[in-house]
């Protein structure tokens, strides 16, 4: 008896590439014939912030999908409310939203979806209107952007603080090498951002799979805009609230004592992957200017 062997081993593999769609979506199973949403809201969330999440989902329309990443586990207890049923659950232990987001946001996946917002939990949302914020978004031509800033802290960034009377603001008075970088113009925090489809799919690229907390993708964002002083802003007419609650850093902990050291150990490692992600980026960076 004579067995015969494909000559090409890779010949599954090409049939594989030639039959596969390039893109996907997140229609869930049983609801296809639903009106498909033009936007994405993913959420980084703890049960303990289920009502602020809540009052959140609501300030956004049926033409949103919506994706909770749950950090603790807990998907079930989100079933009282309505919108959680059309919602996608994705669960993992003790994981921050940009872990979430470089495993189940690839930009193939979410092609569908004009603007992706990935938000934080702890936001206050009373002054905000997702629709009236797309709009804006598109009137000023906005690739990357959030919703300006109010808070009991005083901001970090001053690019990120509400001003009255203006609709978007571009740029603010730091002290910046250059005036149309970072954080100066070109400029966002990873607290609230939105993603228009061709900037996330940049964005998604620099996430870096270990760097789990995202300290200093902010700084990198305008790499991925062209002309970002101009087309990354703050949306001031559509303004939130970041009203500092407890979220991944102390979920679990009961004392005061292991909140603190929770807290200071998480703040410990995100400043060690900011100075490992600059560094990526300027060898990155070295590595493209010798190519050229």
């Amino acid at each position: 008896m004579q067995i015969y062997i494909s000559s090409n081993p890779c010949k599954g593999a090409d049939l594989a590439q030639r039959l596969a769609k390039g893109t996907s979506d997140l229609s869930l199973l049983g609801n296809e014939t639903a009106r498909k949403p033009k936007y994405l809201l993913a959420l980084a969330v703890g049960i303990q912030q289920k009502d602020v999440v809540n009052k959140a989902v609501s300030k956004f329309s049926d033409d949103f999908a919506i994706m909770l990443f749950h950090y603790d586990g807990k998907t079930s207890e989100w079933d009282q409310f309505e919108w959680s049923q059309r919602a996608i659950h994705i669960s993992g232990l003790k994981q921050t939203k940009w872990w979430f987001a470089k495993r189940f946001l690839h930009p193939d996946v979410v092609a569908e979806f004009e603007y992706i917002f990935i938000w934080d939990e702890d936001l206050g949302v009373d002054h905000f209107n997702s629709e009236e914020y797309i709009k804006i978004v598109k009137k000023h031509e906005l690739e990357i952007s959030q919703p300006a800033i109010t808070s009991r802290r005083v901001p970090i960034y001053k690019i990120t603080m509400k001003r009255n009377h203006v609709e978007v603001h571009k740029n603010a008075h730091e002290n910046c090498t250059n005036p149309l970088l970072p954080p100066c113009a070109g400029f966002v925090e990873i607290m609230a951002p939105v993603f228009s489809r061709k900037s996330w799919s940049c964005v998604w690229e620099m996430i870096q799979n270990d760097l789990v907390h995202g300290w200093g993708l902010d700084f990198a964002f305008w790499k991925c805009v062209e002309i970002p002083h101009q087309h990354i802003g703050v949306v001031d007419a559509q303004w939130i609230q970041h009203l500092v609650l407890p979220t991944l850093g102390t979920q679990g902990e009961s004392k005061s004592k292991n909140k603190k050291r929770q807290r200071s150990k998480a703040r410990a490692r995100s400043y060690c992957e900011w100075k490992e992600f600059e560094r990526r980026m300027k060898e990155a960076e070295k590595q493209q200017s010798q190519k050229l």
